[in-house]
């Protein structure tokens, strides 16, 4: 019985160590920053939740290794249908408005955000869709098809509104567009598109004011210090005083003063910035910089086209958190829901982050198509 819960060995071997040490560090790193953003208030608590949500990561990493992942394609579907009644039951019955957004469906004590896992599920549907049609996107049919099923949970998700997983999910699509070679045209006229949809959006009452001024307010925080702008203010002055080699663990002024909202979460690489300093930024960023290398080296040499495209929707996923979050900390970006993978405490971003990396590691692990 336990046979079928165990990888073999010759399989073991193929598998990426060097990805699984990157997340642990960053996992690790990631409880030592929300300890410092909460022991004040609310002590360990926090840690040891994320440290939970750590080692549940890794446990649900290896349950995704057992299976060889061409059985997901068999199966891709059922999961994306599921993320799209998640969304369907949180814009409806479910709905938990959080910092101006419906985003988490909460029962009882029990919340998660629906459009995490909605998303791996449209990465996973755009996969077999290009699979099953070898890869010919540029015929207008099938481009029309893929587009459609992309195009639906991330509608429900605007509907939320949740403009930051919305972008997630846009660049996620233009990666495998990308990569799928898709004519640049059509990639130019789809993002004429977005940019018309955003802006008619932006003009309907699904977008209310607290919204549009949140999203604004980094183009110039000063002018409502205490509002729209005081999370990004406080959070370049945290970021700023950290200086080249921080203030040190649990020495952030800032961070231990609160008053950087939401530190532990979105603005969690404030607290790196302030207490660990540019040298600190530096290797966080490096060490982010070995996740996606070490990714786009499995995209390259998978065996299918599947597999590929499932990369590089999790690497679309990634470079673009990455960016968008540390952004919108130092205020080059608009300040959105998203968070920094393997960093932000919260327990649907952690498993699915996991979840993302386990599929990628199961596709570099069967990279051979026999594997003796």
């Amino acid at each position: 019985m336990l046979e079928r819960f165990q990888i073999s060995r010759k399989l073991l071997r193929e598998l990426d160590i060097t990805v699984i040490i990157t997340v642990i560090v960053l996992g690790i790193f990631s409880s030592i920053n929300v300890y410092s953003a909460t022991h004040l208030k609310f002590g360990n608590y926090y840690l040891k939740a994320q440290l939970i949500w750590l080692i549940a990561g890794l446990f649900l990493t290896y349950f995704i290794l057992i299976f060889d992942y061409s059985i997901i394609q068999s199966y891709a579907n059922i999961i994306y249908w599921f993320g799209v009644f998640l969304l369907v039951l949180n814009d409806t019955i479910f709905k938990s408005t959080v910092n101006g957004a419906s985003s988490w469906m909460k029962i009882g004590s029990f919340s998660m955000q629906p459009s995490e896992f909605a998303k791996l599920g449209m990465i996973i549907m755009l996969a077999k869709q290009l699979s099953d049609i070898e890869g010919k996107i540029n015929d207008l049919r099938n481009f029309v098809k893929l587009t459609a099923y992309a195009a639906l949970p991330m509608g429900l998700i605007i509907i939320q509104p949740d403009m930051g997983m919305t972008m997630v999910c846009f660049f996620i699509v233009l990666g495998i567009y990308f990569a799928s070679g898709l004519n640049l045209k059509i990639i130019g006229g789809g993002i004429a598109g977005v940019i018309a949809t955003i802006a008619i959006v932006w003009n309907s009452p699904l977008m209310e004011a607290y919204w549009k001024t949140r999203l604004l307010s980094f183009l110039n925080p000063e002018a409502d210090e205490l509002g729209s702008g005081l999370q990004l203010i406080q959070s370049q002055i945290g970021i700023g005083s950290g200086g080249i080699l921080g203030k040190g663990f649990l020495k952030g002024t800032q961070i231990s003063g609160g008053f950087i909202p939401e530190a532990h979460t979105d603005f969690i690489f404030s607290v790196v910035g302030e207490e660990w300093g540019l040298i600190g930024a530096i290797v966080l960023l490096f060490f982010y910089g070995i996740l996606i290398y070490k990714l786009i080296g499995i995209a390259k040499n998978s065996k299918d086209l599947f597999g590929s495209v499932i990369c590089v929707g999790v690497i679309s996923t990634l470079l673009f958190s990455v960016l968008q979050n540390i952004g919108m900390t130092i205020g080059l970006m608009p300040i959105t829901g998203i968070t920094l993978p393997f960093m932000s405490y919260g327990g649907s971003s952690m498993l699915t982050s996991f979840m993302s990396l386990g599929l990628v590691l199961n596709i570099g692990m069967r990279r051979k198509k026999i594997n003796f």
